[in-house]
């Protein structure tokens, strides 16, 4: 008799195992945060440094909803819950005397504890009835926290404004720089978080959850335990942005740190970036920031209205033209070029001695 069939899982891709793939992606990474790096020293005036704060700001966001949104397939509206309860969190505990870096580490587990709970029931629910229950959620918290006195009601906290140092994470409004780069440091350890998360077995399984939820349950994969595991994530890093979003303007309240627009803008910030793509969150952030920016100059009495026309504009053009977002579109563009590069680099190597038929001979 035969022996039995085993089935065996296949075992989770590790990203960047292969020289040829490790390469490619850390010098995509290293280029990335060079360009970021360098961006507060070309453009020097603090209307950019601003412009530049909030896009890395609300990018780390705006990356924490990717993971759950994005890789895991999970929709979710209510993710201005998890920014503030960083914001919240960190504002409380400020306004205590406690250091800034403590309380935002401490909002963290808080905010990842709060994702699992509210992930806990919600993940029983499929497709749109599950993005409508968070928006239930974060908007039960919404009132909640407008009409409790403990917690400012709807004049929201003001931060006291203490002597500018690191370890205080205050600096001077004259030069915004050492914000930007605090902000580029908070970035980079969400990016890792998320690119550890991924490149491992609980990566692949988000995926085939995505993919095929109920295929992902046949071959053993714990669909609820990793879509809990996730939304921790999710909302830990999302509790991040919130965190030293009110270090930054010293100033939090429901609309601002708890407010649904919020959860839109992080949704789209992904969508148009590229969703399920590792930089996209970050680069819808920088464009919807800019847009955001420019539209609030250029139309200063209805600057709101026109950011979310200019938004859903450019959404319905980027889904048109390319549903997979900006990055895909650049990726498109890029195409022919790296084709015609390669090409050229093949044609090179071939006319050496090295590549000749004699030597391979």
């Amino acid at each position: 008799m035969s022996a039995p069939t085993v089935l065996r899982r296949p075992s989770p891709t590790r990203l960047g195992t292969s020289p040829a793939r490790r390469w490619p992606a850390w010098g995509t990474a290293g280029l990335i945060l060079a360009v970021l790096a360098a961006y507060p020293l070309v453009f020097a005036d603090s209307a950019a440094h601003n412009i530049g704060i909030l896009a890395l700001t609300f990018g780390i966001a705006a990356t924490g909803w990717n993971l759950l949104g994005g890789y895991t397939g999970q929709i979710s509206f209510g993710h201005a819950l998890y920014f503030g309860t960083g914001a919240y969190t960190t504002a409380l505990l400020v306004r205590q005397g406690w250091s800034p870096w403590l309380a935002i580490g401490l909002s963290l587990p808080l905010a990842a504890l709060l994702a699992a709970a509210v992930g806990w029931p919600c993940f029983r629910l499929r497709h749109h009835y599950y993005s409508i229950a968070t928006i239930a959620v974060a908007e039960i918290v919404f009132i909640l926290v407008t009409n409790l006195p403990g917690l400012g009601q709807a004049n929201g906290w003001e931060l006291p404004v203490v002597e500018s140092s690191l370890a205080n994470l205050q600096f001077s409004l004259l030069d915004k720089r050492p914000y930007y780069y605090v902000a580029l440091g908070f970035f980079c350890l969400a990016a890792l978080a998320v690119w550890l998360f991924l490149r491992g077995r609980a990566g692949n399984y988000v995926r085939a959850i995505r993919d095929d939820q109920e295929a992902a349950a046949a071959v053993g994969i714990d669909v609820h335990r990793y879509k809990l595991a996730a939304a921790a994530l999710s909302g830990a890093i999302t509790a991040l942005a919130g965190g030293y979003y009110v270090m930054y303007v010293l100033f939090v309240d429901p609309p601002s740190g708890l407010g649904l627009d919020l959860s839109v803008s992080f949704t789209l910030m992904a969508v148009l970036g590229g969703v399920g793509r590792f930089w996209g969150p970050l680069l819808g952030a920088w464009v919807l920031v800019f847009v955001q920016d420019v539209t609030r100059q250029e139309f200063s009495g209805s600057g709101r209205s026109i950011d979310l026309l200019l938004y859903g504009a450019l959404i319905v053009l980027v889904s048109i033209t390319e549903p997979g977002g900006l990055l895909a579109i650049g990726q498109r563009l890029w195409a022919p070029v790296g084709r015609r590069l390669r090409r050229t680099r093949a044609g090179k190597a071939g006319s050496g001695p090295a590549g000749s038929a004699e030597v391979k001979a």
